[in-house]
Order: C-alpha cells, then structure tokens, then sequence
C-alpha cells in the first residue's frame, strides 16, 4: 500500500504503509493466521455462558469518542496511540479485564463515518502494540470485511459488527472461513434522529418501533441469519441489544429492563451501556460523570441476562460484575 494522506479532524496526516502493517504478506502470513487464535468460543475453558460475567474492556483508537477517551490524537498520533494503546491493555488485564475491543471509527450518535484506509490506520498499530502487550482475547470493532482481515491477521480474534453484517456483504463470509467470533448487534441508527446538546451530547429522538422488544429480537434473528447462511458456527455467535443505537432514552431504558426476553434467541448477550447518553439525559451528567449511573446498568444488566459487559472503566465494573453474580449466580 502506498502513502496516503488521511484526513483525521482538521488535520492532514502522512500515514506510510510501514504504519499501516497490512501489506499482503503480512496477511497472507502472520503470526495469529486466521485459523489459529479464532477457536470456537465453547472450545475456550475461559468462556463458560451461564457461569459469571465477562468483561469487555474499551480501547479507542479514534479522536472523536463520546467518552473523550480516544488515542488517535495529537500530530504523532500513531506512536502514541500505540504506546497508550499498550499501557492501557496492560491495565486492564491486571483490573480483570476478559476481552479487549479494539474500534477505530467513532459510532457516537452524530458522529461522521470514516474511510476504510483510515480505519485501518488507526486500528492495525493498535492492535498489533495490544496483542504484544497482553495476551487476552482482543476483538475488533468494525463493520468493514477489509478492516476485520487485517485485524485478524494483526492478532484480533473476534469481530465486533454494530450493523448486525447489513452493511457490508463480504464479512459474514470472511467470520465464517476465519472460524472466529461474531458479535452482532442491532441498530437503526439514522442521522437525522440525532439531537446534540453541548453538555449531555447526542441521542436518538422519534424513533418508532411498533414493539420495542419484538422488533429488536426480529432483527437480531436477520443478522443471525445471515451469519448462519455464510456459514458462520451458531457456538461463534453473540448478539448485542444495541443500547444506544438508533433508540430514545425511554427505549434504551425499557429494553435494559426487559433485557432478559432477548434470551430466548438463544445466544450469550453482550450489553453495552457504559458511559451512554442515556445515562447522562437521566442523570444529567456528562461523560466523564456517569461511573454510578453505568454501574446501576451493568448490575441490571446481569440480572436480566447479559454474559458480556463492554465497558470504559474495568477495574470499577469488573467489582460490580462480581459483586452482582455472586447475588444472582450464586458465585
């Protein structure tokens, strides 16, 4: 791959293909091939559905997270990122972290899509600084066929797909031939439902569903099918309610508490609600305030069935996780 010059925020950065590292040699022939590290997730001892609460640790490699905890900022951002990248990963092992999810576009409501050769710039540094780092599993956070093929020849091991493999066709096809894990969440998201405020930030407003619950569940169930119709293992699956994608605050609300009928699907449930807008617009409390407010999310969340929490602040939720199945798991 030649330079290319990517444009991250009002900035124009030379991005060579060294910093890239996703040349076809390296994806033809890395040290995490694509067969390797993807094991079925019942044939990993660590992942046992039922039995505790996993925790997904957050690591954004973008200059635009909600959360304002992005790595990809400042004119060398690639070094640093990296070393951030690195440190952070280490951090959250030692706090408990189980999985590390590794995203390079921003997903925010509002936020403005990104190329895939900016996706790649970002992530694939990162991902190749966490895996030498640490050596949990890391899962990738694209909807991208290219992005997650370069991510798993980097060392990612599971794919992170916010649009449920609606958005592009090739990627259930390559989760399948890689055998590696698949989250697939559900999201409407659509611009024009989004209302900012400076304080709170974005989120969803008039968005119509005819049965919250239903309709989430008959969606889910397309994206399943389509995983199921590339081939994709039913034990790789994972689906996520999608909290914050394309709902009001009331909805992101009804469907956390009536998380538990999502089970009936059939597959472990990721749940992503830590430091969310509707947290906030409950709360009225910016980003960097909503610790409480997602720790009440998660413990319900566990309680209502969720066997994944992804989260900003492991150390605290990994607490909370424990404390919450020791109540209602019994462990």
């Amino acid at each position: 791959m030649s330079s290319k010059q990517l444009a991250v925020g009002s900035e124009q950065l030379a991005v060579s293909s060294e910093q890239l590292a996703v040349s076809s040699e390296q994806l033809a022939v890395s040290s995490h091939p694509l067969t390797a590290d993807c094991l079925p997730l019942t044939a990993h001892s660590s992942f046992k559905w039922g039995q505790r609460t996993y925790v997904m640790g957050i690591i954004n490699a973008t200059p635009d997270s909600f959360s304002g905890d992005g790595l990809a900022v400042g004119e060398d951002w690639v070094a640093t990122a990296v070393q951030q990248a690195a440190q952070l990963a280490r951090q959250f092992a030692a706090d408990g972290a189980d999985i590390l999810d590794i995203g390079g576009e921003s997903t925010r409501p509002g936020s403005q899509p990104i190329t895939a050769v900016e996706e790649l710039a970002r992530v694939i540094p990162v991902i190749t600084a966490v895996r030498q780092a640490v050596d949990l599993p890391i899962s990738v956070d694209t909807y991208r066929a290219d992005v997650a093929e370069a991510a798993l020849a980097a060392g990612a091991n599971w794919v992170n797909d916010v649009w449920g493999l609606r958005m592009d066709g090739r990627l259930a096809e390559l989760v399948a031939a890689a055998g590696c894990p698949i989250v697939l969440m559900h999201n409407r998201s659509k611009p024009k439902n989004v209302a900012q405020e400076e304080k709170l930030g974005g989120r969803y407003v008039g968005m119509e569903y005819g049965d919250l619950i239903g309709d989430i569940k008959r969606e889910l169930q397309e994206s399943i099918n389509l995983a199921l119709a590339a081939g994709v293992q039913e034990s790789q699956i994972i689906i996520d309610p999608g909290i914050g994608f394309g709902k009001t605050v009331a909805q992101n609300l009804q469907l956390l508490n009536q998380l538990d009928q999502l089970k009936a699907l059939g597959f472990p449930i990721l749940l992503g609600t830590s430091r969310k807008s509707f947290i906030g617009y409950t709360l009225d409390l910016p980003p960097d305030e909503r610790i409480e407010g997602t720790a009440a999310t998660i413990a319900i969340g566990i309680d209502r069935g969720a066997d994944i929490v992804r989260v900003h602040d492991v150390k605290e939720m990994v607490r909370v996780a424990r404390m919450t199945d020791r109540i209602v798991r019994g462990n």
